[in-house]
């Protein structure tokens, strides 16, 4: 009986740890207790390893923020601030004061006014527009990606970082270790020996010890020169291209900014060189003065450890309260929190036109199945969900009324909201919102629409899959 005992008043620490850490984010501390009365021990020691790293989060958030004050004068000085909402150029926003607070008061990257973006539909457009803007670096180039593949695409991107790596151009590149594990090390040590400064955010081999595995870092982000950005959903491999038979055709979308914007996704790059290299990066030949070329207003939000609001998610949640007529979302991982699960309902209850897009196959099958988990009830509060069928779409694009749109590396799930670095761009300006919703139009055309009366038919086994899956969601 002292055995018993033993693990019991083992398992009562166990939970009381789980809880006493968790008790912020009871969705989080739900599917923790599920793994822990599942595998007592072994989930307990997933849990030390993954789940709560605060003291290492800290130290992150306050690694960046040091870098942005360091550059916070001369980013102000050279970008033109929109400081309130009659400033805005979008007639719709006007009357948007509340929404327009949060934007500015929740970030530390202000709301820029002087910029010229473009939307890039699928891999090869993306591909071709950045090795283009490389390709005519004068002073260097800063390269970031969650996943980078040694492939076709790959070994392009290669030989461009090299030969202008050879030319005097500093090339810096950044990828993740956990995304990019299986980067071959014969790719980097050719990458370094031409003088191409290479870092891992969190190396391979420690990503599997380290207690920051937890936070990936899924931002993809180019810089060229401090004049001209890239970001979005695409990441670096033939798979973008549509080019491996598992996989098919592959949707996607990306953004390439020039103006103001550029200042803040530079800021974003240095800050995750220094967490990764821990080089201070502090030449002002990084922010380089530049000419108006745009009136379109863009405000860069990153989130994750090394920022103190969830930001992404907050503006998310506050951009669907203010919704009249539409919200329009891409994603490839729907596992929405709880607000933004009541934000979608009320609208769609309100008589909103709320419509999601999905993949009919996903490439992992357990965040599907907790995707699906949530379908039914938004279908019943009258939320439209279509299942992409042409291909797989990793977009991560969201539109709301005629207001704004975003498009960034974040899912619309809890990992993108709550732990991984992550990054977007909130576009305001009406152009730019008419071609993601024609983009968004053609991919509705390509998908089948959810039936409600069909979908309650699904197998018991599915229904049974979707609930297990389903609990574990705040960690997938």
């Amino acid at each position: 009986m002292l055995w018993l005992l033993l693990v019991l008043i083992i398992f009562i620490f166990q939970t009381g740890t789980i809880l006493l850490f968790e008790f912020r984010k009871p969705s989080k501390a739900v599917a923790w207790l599920f793994i822990l009365f599942c595998f007592p021990l072994i989930g307990f020691v997933v849990y030390y390893f993954v789940a709560q790293d605060y003291q290492k989060r800290k130290v992150v958030r306050k690694a960046g923020s040091q870098l942005f004050r360091e550059f916070r004068e001369r980013l102000w000085a050279q970008t033109k601030v929109i400081e309130n909402v009659e400033q805005m150029h979008n007639p719709h926003f006007k009357h948007q004061e509340r929404l327009f607070n949060q934007l500015i008061r929740m970030s530390e990257n202000p709301l820029t006014g002087c910029n010229r973006t473009r939307v890039l539909t699928n891999g090869e457009e993306t591909f071709e527009a950045m090795l283009t803007a490389m390709e005519q670096a004068q002073h260097h180039i800063h390269v970031e990606f969650y996943i980078f593949r040694a492939d076709e695409i790959g070994k392009k991107f290669q030989k461009v970082m090299i030969r202008k790596a050879r030319e005097g151009v500093k090339v810096r590149f950044i990828v993740d270790g956990v995304g990019s594990y299986n980067l071959p090390y014969s790719f980097i040590r050719t990458c370094n020996e031409a003088g191409v400064e290479f870092h891992y955010f969190l190396p391979p081999f420690f990503a599997t010890l380290d207690r920051r595995i937890n936070y990936r870092n899924h931002r993809k982000i180019v810089v060229v020169d401090g004049t001209i950005g890239f970001v979005g959903g695409i990441n670096v491999g033939d798979d973008y291209l549509g080019k491996y038979p598992k996989v098919g055709f592959w949707r996607d979308t990306h953004l390439q900014i020039e103006g103001d914007g550029v200042y803040f996704l530079q800021n974003v790059f240095l800050s995750d060189w220094k967490l990764a290299s821990g080089e201070r990066l502090m030449d002002v030949n990084l922010f380089p003065p530049h000419t108006c070329t745009g009136d379109e207003e863009v405000q860069i939000l990153s989130s994750g450890p090394d920022q103190v609001w969830d930001t992404i998610q907050e503006l998310c949640f506050g951009a669907l309260t203010v919704a009249k007529k539409r919200i329009w979302i891409t994603t490839p991982y729907f596992i929405p929190d709880p607000g933004i699960y009541e934000a979608l309902k009320l609208a769609a209850v309100s008589g909103i036109d709320v419509k999601i897009i999905i993949p009919y196959q996903s490439d992992s099958k357990l965040v599907h199945l907790a995707s699906l988990s949530y379908v039914q009830d938004l279908l019943e509060a009258g939320v439209e969900f279509y299942q992409y069928r042409k291909g797989f779409i990793h977009a991560k694009v969201v539109i709301v009324d005629d207001l704004l749109g975003s498009v960034g590396t974040a899912n619309m799930d809890m990992r993108s909201f709550f732990y991984n670095f992550e990054l977007t761009a909130v576009l305001f300006a009406t152009s730019a919102l008419k071609r993601l919703s024609a983009d968004f139009v053609e991919d509705i055309s390509n998908s089948s629409k959810i039936d409600l009366n069909v979908f309650r038919r699904r197998p018991r086994s599915q229904k049974i899959a979707e609930i297990l899956t389903r609990m574990l969601s705040p960690l997938l």
